[in-house]
């Protein structure tokens, strides 16, 4: 049975940085979406008698329903609209290394070294959302970011006062608890995407090496499903942070 690892593997290292199989899956994740970004904005060029594009109509009915959606969220089509970029880049960001964390030859194609006297599997694609450090990072941004917009929206007294407050026992002690939100928020937001992530991943590993045919099939498209659930949640959860930043506490 193949060597299951919590954290990813690097392979090489570039100016004493090391270079994981998942950042490398990573790579190829974000250069997927630029080519498919590219291939819709040619699209948007190309219309036949005043008539759209099939794929520039599809386009723009998915980004219309997300927006749609976006705004019963965020509670307001100015919000959904101001958030909008941020949030879907997110979205596919996340569903797209969910699903390509699932393609033949991800964490089956590697080669083997010996590391302590132990001859192991590395391979050469991992899921990008099972190693903790990316699902981390991704976090770290969202929230980062929710301070940044809070700062511009409402200034720097009124958003750190939501931490910060002196006007009696309880009003402190309320802020001490939004401050210790803040760090939950992180390790909710990533644990939550890894933890997921990363059971499927050993899941299909299990199953596949049990039974290798026609069997790990439905897990499949369990592990399909609960990508897009895990990508909606993640996406769902930064639109509301977000949102929420931008509105004082009273």
């Amino acid at each position: 049975m193949p060597e299951i690892s919590i954290k990813a593997e690097p392979l090489i290292t570039a100016l004493g940085i090391p270079i994981t199989n998942s950042l490398i899956t990573s790579w190829l994740v974000v250069a997927f979406l630029i080519m498919f970004s590219y291939i819709i904005f040619r699209s948007s060029k190309k219309e036949h008698n005043g008539k759209l594009s099939t794929l520039q109509a599809a386009t723009e009915l998915i980004i219309e329903t997300m927006l749609s959606f976006a705004e019963s969220i965020a509670g307001s089509r100015q919000k959904a609209e101001k958030f909008f970029p941020i949030v879907a880049t997110v979205f596919l960001f996340v569903i797209t290394a969910n699903w390509i964390g699932i393609l033949p030859g991800v964490g089956s194609i590697g080669v083997y070294e010996t590391i302590e006297g132990k001859e192991l599997f590395i391979p050469l694609f991992r899921s990008v959302n099972s190693d903790l450090n990316m699902t981390l990072a991704i976090a770290l941004l969202i929230v980062t970011l929710t301070h940044i917009i809070g700062i511009a929206s409402i200034g720097v007294g009124k958003h750190f006062g939501k931490f910060l407050n002196f006007k009696g026992p309880i009003s402190f002690f309320v802020g001490l608890l939004e401050g210790v939100s803040e760090f939950a928020k992180i390790l909710s937001f990533s644990f939550r995407l890894f933890g997921n992530v990363f059971a499927g991943e050993v899941l299909l590993t299990i199953i596949t090496f049990l039974t290798p045919y026609l069997i790990p099939i439905p897990f499949l498209g369990l592990e399909i499903f609960v990508g897009f659930i895990q990508a909606l949640i993640f996406s769902v959860l930064s639109l509301m942070f977000l949102s929420a930043s931008t509105e004082a506490h009273h």
